[in-house]
């Protein structure tokens, strides 16, 4: 329960961007990608597509000056969980958006894959090799080869819609 029926200091709808908000009213998938080693680092992200072909292709937009960005052009790799429904906790926390003590590993179980680190308790995930990155608009494309895949009978996922998530149910 809340005392304000919208978040307090959000931009009054007639000054918020148009393209945010055409953006914000196309359902996207929830995941969290993952790169690094040494200093493994990780963020939420709902702008991703997986391309059919030979090999298969994850594309991601990511911030510029990310942590990700820079984790995943060093070591050449990077790993895509795709959320269920009860992962919204777990999408706050790599969006910073939740308090992390310890910080974003510190809470969730990971194992080192070829790709980088793993995220235990998501069933589906893709380990992939860093392709190509360019500047687009104002994010950069992350663009990898899918190198190995684990897809389980997802039939709940969390989907972001006009800024919050959401779940989808049959």
């Amino acid at each position: 329960m809340s005392i304000h029926s919208e978040h307090p200091f959000s931009v009054p709808v007639d000054q918020r961007d148009p393209v945010r908000r055409l953006r914000g009213r196309l359902a996207a998938p929830v995941t969290v990608l993952t790169a690094g080693t040494a200093s493994p680092t990780g963020l939420t992200a709902s702008s991703v597509l997986v391309v059919e072909g030979q090999p298969p292709l994850m594309l991601a937009l990511v911030g510029m000056g990310s942590d990700f960005l820079d984790a995943t052009t060093e070591s050449g790799t990077f790993v895509a969980h795709v959320l269920d429904g009860a992962a919204g906790p777990l999408a706050d926390v790599f969006a910073g958006l939740r308090p992390a003590p310890g910080g974003m590993f510190a809470d969730h179980e990971t194992e080192e894959t070829d790709w980088g680190p793993r995220l235990v308790a998501v069933a589906d995930w893709a380990g992939c090799r860093l392709e190509e990155t360019r500047p687009v608009g104002d994010q950069a494309l992350v663009m990898g080869s899918i190198q190995h895949l684990e897809v389980s009978e997802l039939t709940d996922p969390l989907v972001y819609f006009r800024g919050s998530y959401r779940r989808l149910r049959s």
